[in-house]
């Protein structure tokens, strides 16, 4: 299964995931209907699973990711988030992942604690994701990070990381890139690209800090564009102006806001169509895609199929 998957991801043919974000309860059940009836899995090489994101709660992305896993038989990448662990837990959890065959592990730093919708949560963050890619390292040689052999030793884990997706500065985004290409990252995703020109640069320093790595897994790693189907105005607006590392051309905020004007409707169908021309457009520039739609998953089938 995960043979096929990176072959899949190192091709040229489109490579394409969906994330999954886990509930605030504690069944997986409607989420892996809505899945089923979406008609998805068919469309897909794989699926990734959320770790609390913005620090709000949700069930155990482990746990869930080995829920889906088993239900579809699809690979799926489990995001560890460094917010909530030390290292103990971090090799603790990457072990027991391991036995239930989750080995693809996306590695955050995650949002800072004080997001979170639980009353005085404390981060434990010994270091950025890096840590957590420098862990894996070492557990794919068969040894914990006190450099300890493991027995018996766990079967190859495959990292990702992320990256934003704009910067005026793209030489600093290819810097990080690079760092987490160096610890070892086999593949990157990154934040949402709306824009073609975005795509291009951001597969230009990729290359580049492929070709600056000491790491020999950097030859065959892959960079993944995030995308993010906003169909609402507010969305669109509230990513444009709120949120780092993300850039929305001005045509597609003018074109939400003016759709927003003739109702909800109207807006919909705009952003749908907006979102197929970006998708369709990077498709063809690198096809190698990573949807994350909120649990949209019919909207994700639609992306894939049209």
């Amino acid at each position: 299964m995960f043979k096929k998957f990176c072959e899949k991801l190192h091709s040229k043919e489109r490579f394409v995931t969906v994330e999954i974000t886990p509930p605030h309860g504690a069944s997986m059940s409607s989420i892996i209907e809505k899945i089923n009836n979406s008609g998805i899995v068919d469309l897909v090489d794989g699926f990734s699973v959320t770790d609390n994101p913005l620090a709000k709660l949700k069930m155990s992305a482990i746990l869930s990711a080995i829920k889906v896993q088993n239900s579809f038989r699809k690979p799926v990448i489990a995001t560890i988030s460094m917010r909530d662990r030390n290292k103990l837990s971090l090799q603790s959890s990457l072990l027991g992942a391991n036995d239930f065959n989750i080995r693809l592990i996306l590695a955050l730093t995650g949002d800072p604690a004080k997001f979170s919708d639980q009353p005085e949560v404390k981060g434990v963050l010994e270091r950025d994701s890096t840590l957590l890619l420098s862990i894996i390292y070492r557990l794919n040689n068969g040894v914990d990070y006190s450099n300890k052999a493991l027995n018996p030793a766990p079967k190859p884990i495959y990292p990702f990381a992320v990256s934003n997706s704009y910067a005026k500065d793209y030489k600093n985004l290819q810097k990080k890139m690079l760092k987490k290409l160096n610890y070892g990252a086999r593949a990157i995703i990154t934040q949402p690209v709306y824009d073609i020109e975005n795509a291009k640069k951001l597969l230009e320093i990729f290359q580049e800090a492929k070709e600056q790595s000491i790491r020999e897994t950097a030859k065959e790693a892959e960079l993944i564009f995030g995308q993010f189907p906003a169909i609402r105005a507010r969305t669109v607006n509230f990513i444009a102006d709120k949120v780092p590392g993300i850039k929305v051309p001005k045509n597609i905020i003018d074109e939400m806001n003016l759709a927003a004007m003739d109702g909800v409707q109207k807006e919909e169908q705009v952003g749908v169509e907006i979102s197929q021309r970006v998708f369709d457009e990077i498709s063809l520039l690198h096809p190698k895609l990573h949807l994350m739609t909120h649990n949209r998953f019919d909207l994700c089938a639609k992306l894939i199929s049209d």
